[in-house]
């Protein structure tokens, strides 16, 4: 069985995420490690056994300019001359989200890689989810008939102050935003199979927050099947338990996912109860990860479509621009005057 050399670049809380899910592919071997830190690169040393290690993803292709691929899971700044060495190898690229803090930088990076013809799949790990497939597939064949309004609650009291959690977004704009509602937002376009053309959004920091910038969002979007969708994100609850809870209503019944990995119910319009979905069993962080990677793996490896493209999660970059725009502002946007004209 052919094996995909990989260099996994940024050796943070989703880093090792990504080492462990890399250990156990069978088609998946790490050749080196990056990261600034030099007790991060012996940590995975010690962790996940010796590779090569470098402080800069640029320095690392330069070393290993026919490795199979990269992984990015460094912090969204700075990407655009790491993009632009892998791509100018033809270096296949597997990059977490957000791809970019703007939609224009976004953009940029995937002409780049196109230019060059190298694959660019962004890390939208909550597409692989089963609970997102089932609820997926539920409103492509179930018979509680098509979606017209949703409701998507998130609420979480999240320290960024904690050892293993990333600190970059204590001081980064619109937090909330391009590091935590770029996945719901992308999730909304995955699920309804819809694109987004309109949003009306409040962003606002309440008084208790640890974070520079607003961690709060409330935002009403209109979608182009003509599905509304009322959204509320938080990362600084006043209360510590998290609340997690999405419902799609539709012309026959219900759709309701409790708990971000899973707890997906369905009823139809005169049901008493919800009912269930059974689900398979989900280790957090790991299991959506992996059926991440091994889409990357077959688009390099069997030449199969590439899931979750560059140019693809530009349209999700647009929700969350427009959102700040809209709230700096106080009117609503269209999505489509957000975007390049070269991706839509």
């Amino acid at each position: 069985m052919e094996r995909l050399q990989v260099i996994l670049a940024g050796l943070g809380v989703r880093g090792r995420h990504w080492a462990e899910v890399l250990r156990r592919s069978p088609r998946c071997e790490v050749v080196a490690y990056v990261d600034p830190n030099p007790a991060a690169r012996q940590r995975m040393n010690e962790q996940f056994g010796e590779r090569p290690g470098f402080t800069t993803p640029e320095e690392a292709l330069q070393a290993m300019p026919t490795v199979g691929a990269i992984i990015l899971a460094n912090p969204p700044i700075g990407r655009k001359t790491q993009i632009q060495a892998a791509a100018e190898r033809h270096i296949p690229m597997l990059v977490e989200k957000p791809l970019a803090l703007s939609v224009a930088e976004a953009a940029e990076m995937v002409r780049i890689a196109e230019q060059h013809q190298t694959a660019l799949m962004v890390g939208l790990n909550f597409r692989y989810l089963a609970v997102t497939k089932a609820a997926r597939e539920l409103l492509a064949h179930s018979t509680i008939g098509q979606p017209e309004f949703a409701r998507f609650t998130y609420e979480r009291y999240r320290d960024g102050n904690r050892p293993d959690l990333n600190k970059y977004p204590l001081k980064m704009d619109q937090p909330m935003l391009w590091e935590q509602s770029i996945h719901h937002f992308d999730l909304m376009r995955f699920v309804y199979g819809a694109e987004p053309v309109l949003v009306q959004c409040q962003t606002w920091n309440p008084s208790w927050s640890m974070y520079e910038s607003d961690a709060n969002v409330a935002a009403l979007f209109t979608f182009s099947n003509g599905m509304i969708v009322n959204y509320q994100g938080t990362w600084q609850s006043g209360w510590s338990e998290p609340h997690f809870e999405w419902r799609t209503d539709c012309t026959g019944g219900v759709i309701i996912q409790k708990e971000q990995f899973g707890a997906l119910h369905t009823a139809a319009q005169a049901d008493k109860t919800l009912t269930p979905i059974e689900l398979p069993p989900h280790e957090l962080w790991i299991t959506e990860t992996q059926g991440l990677l091994d889409a990357f793996v077959s688009a390099v490896l069997d030449h199969k479509p590439l899931e979750c493209s560059g140019r693809d999660h530009v349209q999700s970059l647009a929700m969350v621009e427009a959102c700040v725009i809209s709230s700096r502002e106080s009117r609503s946007v269209s999505i489509a005057d957000v975007l390049p004209q070269d991706t839509m």
